[in-house]
């Protein structure tokens, strides 16, 4: 065991597909355990035709799947499942990504692997939980952030909902799911018995908002507007961002905006007085913002402390010099890539070294004959079940 690679030695079945659980499965990886994903043979983990495809993966599966290993296994067979108990022998976490119902007809819910593997760790990620109403609907990202409300507190100045486009509730929930096997495994340590972790992508979205949440329940739906001037305004070459926490900090915007006559005005002159006057406070400050570029106001503010920044595309973000001192992106070769990909390095891990193990995502069903062979199949079996495509081709 090692800081680098602390779960070195654990073995984890990865079932799951998409984002939410794959992405947990990589974190354990990216910590040092044998991942094994099991994937359909016929298109393998669904996340592999999400989107622009490149070879047999897409921006969703290749982030959610480095470091593992692929075996491309029908569950339908008999033989298939005949297989997924050999490779269940001796595992310590097992991760299950299907609808509630469905693993246990396949035969491997948690009762009946537990039996096989007492002090197996079993994850089960679902969208909307395993009881109630609405256990057995199909769920991906954008039917959480409607469903917990997330879409309806993202209004926009036009007065409409709007989606966030990237995928938090998927990722939320895989972080979440990661940070409860750590305890879970420090607890198994001296534990006779695993356990039986749930993670639905609804409780997942339910914590990622929970400041949010807390205060409509107890604002009774009238939430106190962020302190103006916070918000977007435009320059005179793009857009800024400018956040005002603290009282204080309305006097050091004056300040950088040469605007002394606002900072001594009283109808500006605390937190609520400026929310009554937001709007003709916004008036004013918007002609004034776009007669400057960015960078004008940019230096201004910061001279001041005031907390803003330009809206960054991704592009810029990558960019940027303070995105590259502090090693936040590693750029990565991928088999069916013409071209480096940004990779997000992990918090406390080193940095992703491109070309390394860790550092790819498996093609479908790549490892199946090793897998098998580890778990006491010869070579004559493998191409059986081959043949009858009980696995993908090896």
């Amino acid at each position: 065991m090692s800081y680098d690679r602390p779960y070195a030695g654990l073995k984890v079945i990865d079932l799951s597909q998409g984002v939410a659980g794959p992405y947990c499965a990589m974190l354990l990886a990216q910590h040092g355990a044998d991942v094994i994903k099991v994937e359909p043979p016929q298109g393998g983990d669904w996340s592999r035709g999400l989107g622009r495809v490149y070879g047999d993966q897409t921006a969703y599966s290749i982030p959610a799947n480095l470091g593992k290993r692929s075996i491309a296994l029908d569950l339908k067979a008999e033989a298939g499942r005949a297989v997924l108990w050999r490779l269940i022998a001796g595992a310590d976490i097992l991760v299950q990504g299907y609808r509630p119902g469905v693993i246990e007809r396949l035969g491997f819910g948690y009762e009946a692997v537990r039996q096989a593997e007492p002090r197996i760790l079993f994850v089960s990620v679902s969208g909307f939980g395993a009881s109630g109403p609405l256990a057995g609907r199909p769920a991906m990202d954008p039917v959480l952030q409607a469903f917990t409300g997330l879409i309806a507190e993202n209004a926009g100045e036009d007065g409409a909902p709007h989606r966030i486009p990237i995928i938090a509730i998927d990722m939320s929930t895989a972080l979440y799911a990661f940070a409860a096997l750590a305890p879970a495994l420090y607890a198994r340590r001296e534990a006779a018995l695993g356990r039986h972790i749930e993670a639905s992508l609804m409780s997942a979205a339910a914590g990622l908002q929970v400041v949010r949440l807390m205060q409509q329940h107890l604002e009774q739906g009238g939430l106190r507007p962020p302190a103006p001037p916070s918000g977007v305004f435009a320059t005179a070459d793009g857009w800024i961002n400018i956040t005002i926490a603290r009282e204080y900090e309305f006097q050091a915007f004056c300040r950088a905006m040469d605007l002394p006559g606002l900072a001594a005005d009283p109808a500006y002159g605390d937190f609520d007085r400026r929310i009554a006057g937001a709007a003709a406070l916004r008036a004013q400050l918007a002609p004034i913002f776009a007669a400057e570029p960015t960078a004008h106001w940019s230096a201004r503010l910061a001279a001041e402390q005031v907390m803003h920044e330009r809206l960054n595309r991704y592009a810029d973000f990558l960019a940027h010099p303070q995105t590259r001192a502090v090693g936040a992106i590693a750029w990565l070769d991928h088999p069916g890539l013409t071209e480096k990909v940004p990779m997000p390095n992990l918090i406390g891990r080193p940095a992703f070294a491109s070309g390394s193990g860790l550092a790819r995502a498996p093609g479908l069903g790549e490892h199946g004959a090793a897998i098998l062979a580890e778990h006491g199949y010869g070579a004559a079996e493998i191409a059986a079940l081959a043949a009858a495509r009980v696995i993908g081709a090896v």
